[in-house]
């Protein structure tokens, strides 16, 4: 009999996996226990000796039931947190990315064969920017290479920002960014793990832009990716050639981008892109593999709010941050339509969510141009916004 009781306090496996009762359960089986056993009259409420021991005894069981429940549930990339979701997708081959430094491509140019040597190159910030340890210009005096900011975390660098040599090197002219940096990032989260570990999967597939994409993803430092195949015998609408791909991508180090492109893509497919990298294979065969670094369009919006009781400034900064983290998730190409910005503006999940009534929602990628048209981008764009370009704009109707 008391067997069974006891059996009710222990987690069980199912048809939905594991379970195990709260603390509540526990206790009130075990005071029914101590009842059958001395009799219903004794007094075990929470303020008696007796009642104290009952309740430490059910939440040391509650406790080694959750630690149970946490192994358990550590198996499986989709419930694993912390230091065992980064043990579980070593499976897949990859790790969790750790917090990471900013990078830029730079341009470099000087004499035809000068080869710089872990160049330091400067912006206007002051921050200094690494050079790979051995960078040679090409027979036309100019190479692409990608710099790291030896400052962690996200430091940011519009184009033409990063163009002072630090340390001259005889033979090397000069140094400028095309593009913006590439923001570092802090320890990856779990969220961002499992979502990873999906896209994963796609490594060893049969679909060959699947494994490529997938491989891309999992390079350090790359924050978005873009694969694109032009399999027709005729320039596509995004421009890219017949029978060649197109890869865009944001943020990692250009050589091996270019390597994994080179290993991962079908023979004989040529690469389409303004990025340039040079590819030496297993045998000795050097190959130019393009791809694109995405251009970046800035989005502003102006959101005007009726404030309601208990509406506060703050508030009004909350919609502003979830406006903008909503936007940059969103993946190289993707149309920016106005009207899915309503959701994360209205703060559903938080309880300032009713203190206001959103009235209109314009947005533009100039901040005097604004509406409520969707935002249409190239192939090769992305839209960014910070919460400095969202105008909270007030109206007391």
């Amino acid at each position: 009999m008391y067997e069974e009781v006891i059996d009710k306090m222990l987690p069980t496996i199912g048809q939905a996996g594991m379970t195990a009762p709260d603390f509540q359960t526990i206790l009130g089986l075990w005071q029914s226990l101590f009842r059958d056993i001395y009799g219903s009259d004794i007094y075990i409420e929470p303020d008696s000796k007796d009642g104290m021991l009952l309740s430490l005894i059910a939440y040391a069981m509650h406790g080694c039931n959750n630690a149970t429940l946490a192994a358990w549930n550590s198996f499986s990339p989709a419930t694993g947190v912390g230091e065992g979701l980064s043990r579980n997708v070593k499976i897949n081959g990859i790790a969790r990315k750790a917090a990471s430094y900013s990078t830029v491509d730079l341009l470099l140019s000087g004499r035809v064969g000068t080869v710089i040597h872990g160049g330091p190159v400067r912006d206007l910030a002051g921050n200094v920017w690494s050079l790979p340890e051995v960078v040679t210009l090409d027979l036309h005096g100019q190479a692409t290479a990608t710099a790291t900011c030896q400052t962690i975390g996200a430091i940011g660098a519009l184009p033409g920002e990063v163009s002072e040599i630090a340390t001259p090197t005889q033979g090397w002219h000069g140094a400028t960014n095309p593009a913006a940096a590439t923001e570092g990032r802090p320890v990856e989260t779990d969220a961002e793990l499992r979502q990873r570990q999906a896209l994963s999967v796609a490594l060893p597939s049969r679909s060959i832009m699947e494994g490529l994409h997938g491989a891309l993803a999992n390079l350090t430092g790359v924050r978005r990716v873009r694969a694109l195949d032009n399999d027709t015998s005729e320039t596509d609408a995004n421009g890219i050639p017949a029978h060649s791909i197109a890869v865009v991508i944001d943020g990692g180090d250009s050589q091996s981008i270019a390597q994994t492109i080179a290993l991962k893509k079908t023979p004989g497919v040529p690469t389409w892109g303004t990025t340039q990298e040079t590819v030496t294979d297993a045998w000795g065969i050097a190959r130019t593999i393009n791809f694109f670094r995405p251009t970046r369009i800035p989005v502003y919006a102006e959101i005007k709010l009726k404030p309601l009781a208990g509406y506060t400034t703050e508030i009004g900064n909350g919609v502003a941050n979830a406006v903008s983290n909503y936007i940059n998730t969103l993946t190289i190409g993707d149309t920016l339509y106005c009207s899915r910005l309503f959701k994360p503006a209205s703060l559903s999940a938080s309880a300032g969510g009713n203190t206001y009534e959103i009235l209109s929602l314009d947005i533009g990628i100039d901040s005097q141009a604004l509406s409520a048209g969707n935002i249409d981008i190239a192939f090769n764009e992305m839209v960014v916004s910070a919460p400095e370009n969202i105008a909270i704009t007030t109206v007391n109707a």
